[in-house]
């Protein structure tokens, strides 16, 4: 049987709440500490450069960004070229199980992360600077004024952004993960829309593929009512 044909659903829902779990983690706190130090950069033209360098890889489809992550990290990659001239063996890291799930979620944040920080920067130009001025007389400095006044501003727009991630938790990033995996990673990479696709596309199992699709849909929906109530019970800004 083609390896491709061998993952089951169990490991495949696993792999998709695992990768889900750790772009949440990993992923969700980068746009905002990013948006932090963009609103700290006094200098426009580079406050603007460094804008535009970080929302780019936005615009990337995932087919030329995965070429870019295999020219880095492939077997003839300049990784493995850095390592080579140090003396070190090389190592492919796209077929290494070990690693596969931490590059999918490091390249994934790298590619959106500026892009992501977009709402924030809108939140945080909101700020009423007087806050500012005050928190200094008081004697705050600057990491005090990110503090009290910074993240209590953007709190609510943190807390929109959480209940819409968390209602996404299903999605691994179907793209992403069909661009560069393989059959030697499959066991941690396989996920629920990998899995759908192959039912539907390459089986021909229409039905099964659109219950898995609709299961999904459902999950997905139920977390974004529960966690906007739960963020509503909290005093927060909710979707409705």
């Amino acid at each position: 049987m083609d390896v491709f044909q061998s993952a089951k659903l169990p490991q495949v829902t696993l792999n998709t709440i695992a990768i889900s779990l750790y772009r949440l983690v990993f992923g969700f706190p980068v746009p905002i500490l990013f948006a932090l130090l963009l609103n700290e950069i006094r200098v426009l033209w580079f406050k603007r450069t460094i804008q535009t360098v970080t929302y780019f890889p936005h615009f990337l489809s995932w087919v030329v960004f995965s070429g870019i992550v295999f020219n880095l990290l492939g077997p003839l990659g300049i990784v493995n070229l850095v390592l080579t001239n140090l003396g070190f063996a090389p190592v492919n890291f796209l077929t290494m199980p070990e690693y596969f799930r931490s590059i999918l979620v490091v390249t994934g944040i790298a590619k959106e992360f500026g892009w992501g920080a977009i709402i924030y920067m809108a939140a945080l130009s909101g700020i009423d600077p007087q806050q500012y001025e005050a928190a200094k007389i008081d004697g705050a400095g600057k990491l005090r004024q990110i503090w009290h006044v910074t993240l209590p501003g953007i709190r609510s727009v943190i807390a929109l952004m959480l209940v819409l991630s968390l209602g996404g938790i299903l999605d691994a990033g179907f793209d992403q993960v069909f661009m560069m995996y393989n059959g030697a990673v499959m066991g941690v990479a396989d996920i629920i829309d990998t899995y759908v696709y192959r039912l539907g596309l390459e089986e021909a199992q229409y039905e099964m593929a659109t219950v898995f699709g609709l299961l999904k849909g459902i999950i997905g929906f139920t977390l974004i009512v529960t966690a906007n109530a739960i963020i509503r019970r909290m005093g927060e800004k909710s979707l409705w």
